[in-house]
């Protein structure tokens, strides 16, 4: 067929962004016959030269009645791809792992590192901003260059104590202290509050607006509170211990089950017994958690030497890794991922508020048809005819109050079906008698299972092989 039947036969269509064109028929017959190289070259005498999808081309030769119904797409152009993000390069080492305490093969724990703190003097610079790169420029089909795209940029979110320079490249400490993340990767310069000792009687409570660091233990029934970062060369007893930014713990946590330990980011120690403690991200244990309640925002580690869970509640929002969970004894332990526990608890409460609106609205109810009755029979007393217009606005409101609920529990369902991150890793052995949630779906494990990952899949709570 010449190039002129092939004009009366076919159109061209472009994409609006011209990275997609299409071919269609204008009508078919049972004469219509061409080539692939004779397709090509009319679709290129149109304009369209780059991206050209030469299976697409063969088939629409091959088989023409069957592509004469709908519009095929013949051409796709590349799309400019953005360039690697800004970033904002500290002078200083900010990973927190850095200065862990380092445990020995024995368990002991050498705690030298942990005076290693970030000091700056007042002018200092702490961090540069680093522009963001432009990526790969793309092509239309038609053959015009695309302008390439940059990455997002970067930007401070400077906190206590530090200023940015005018062309924004820059952010300088105001203050002789130590540079501390917090909520929301907030950069500040704390002055730092030391203990060389015990928090007990001789040192009262502390409520300080920068870094805490303590050379001794914490006893039970003292409170330390930080607007940075709180360290503790030493134990923690039932204390309540409350930080914006993280905390660690060299010797360990034994609460028994007295006060909490609170972190805005991280949270690290040898050892929780007993104990309540919460991480707005991450809680890294080197030897056990044991009868306590832990809940972090994103992640629980548990995989030192022992890495042993056993007893309590664990709860993460992203994931748990351990080497062990439970023991041979079936001790009750549940192991919960995939949504922040905050809105596990929330969720709790809200079906407690509908269950509870509900039961009062029936005692309403049951009031207002008594009333009702009066009402109809004309026997109704003006303080009777009062208290059926107060039934009634109370009814009125804690329907509100019930629909209102009711939207937020199903908020709260639709954010823990988003399980695809969660997951529960286990290097060694999972026992009999842990409960394992993740998002709304549970598995009872009842036999020991040997280096496993449990993650959902299909409507339920799917175990498959740990690699790692």
């Amino acid at each position: 067929m010449d190039d002129q039947l092939l004009e009366s036969h076919l159109r061209i269509q472009t994409s609006p962004d011209k990275l997609s064109a299409f071919l269609l028929f204008n009508y078919i017959t049972d004469e219509f016959a061409c080539t692939p190289e004779q397709l090509e070259r009319f679709i290129r005498s149109k304009g369209i030269v780059h991206g050209l999808q030469s299976q697409a081309i063969h088939n629409i030769c091959r088989d023409p009645v069957v592509y004469s119904k709908e519009q095929t797409l013949i051409a796709v152009g590349d799309d400019a791809k953005p360039g690697a993000d800004g970033q904002i390069r500290f002078l200083y080492d900010m990973e927190q792992k850095e200065r862990r305490p380092a445990e020995t093969q024995d368990g002991k724990v050498d705690f030298k590192e942990i005076s290693q703190l970030r000091n700056v003097k007042s002018g200092q610079l702490i961090a540069e901003r680093v522009d963001p790169k432009l990526g790969p420029p793309g092509k239309t089909v038609t053959g015009e260059l695309i302008p390439p795209k940059p990455g997002k940029p970067a930007r401070f979110k400077p906190g206590k104590n530090v200023v940015v320079n005018p062309e924004q490249t820059g952010i300088y400490s105001t203050i002789d202290g130590l540079v501390t993340l917090t909520d929301k990767d907030k950069i500040n310069v704390f002055p730092v509050y030391e203990v060389n000792g015990d928090v007990d009687y001789r040192v009262g409570n502390i409520d300080f607006v920068g870094t805490v660091v303590i050379r001794g233990n914490v006893l039970s029934g003292f409170k330390v509170k930080a607007a940075g970062d709180i360290r503790v060369v030493g134990g923690v007893e039932g204390a309540e211990i409350e930080s914006e930014g993280s905390i660690e713990i060299t010797s360990g946590i034994m609460a028994g089950n007295k006060g909490y330990v609170k972190a805005g980011r991280n949270i690290r120690s040898s050892f929780i017994q007993d104990a309540n403690v919460i991480a707005g991200e991450e809680v890294e244990v080197s030897q056990s958690i044991m009868h306590s309640n832990v809940r972090a925002g994103k992640r629980i580690n548990c995989t030192g030497a022992k890495g042993l869970i056993v007893g309590g509640t664990i709860q993460a929002g992203e994931s748990v890794t351990a080497r062990t969970i439970g023991n041979t004894m079936s001790t009750a332990t549940v192991v919960e991922v995939g949504v922040l526990p905050e809105l596990r608890g929330e969720l709790i409460e809200q079906r407690m508020l509908v269950k509870q609106l509900k039961e009062s609205m029936d005692k309403t109810d049951k009031a207002l048809v008594i009333l009702d009755q009066l009402a109809a029979a004309d026997k109704l007393t003006p303080e009777k005819m009062n208290m059926r217009m107060q039934l009634l606005a109370t009814k009125r409101q804690a329907s509100t109050r019930i629909d209102s609920a009711m939207e937020r529990i199903l908020e709260i369902e639709q954010e823990l079906e988003n399980t695809d991150k969660a997951k529960v890793s286990v290097l060694n052995v999972i026992y009999g008698g842990t409960k394992v949630v993740i998002g709304r779906y549970t598995k009872f494990i009842k036999d020991p299972l040997k280096r496993i990952l449990l993650q959902y899949a299909d409507g339920e709570v799917a175990a498959s092989p740990y690699v790692g």
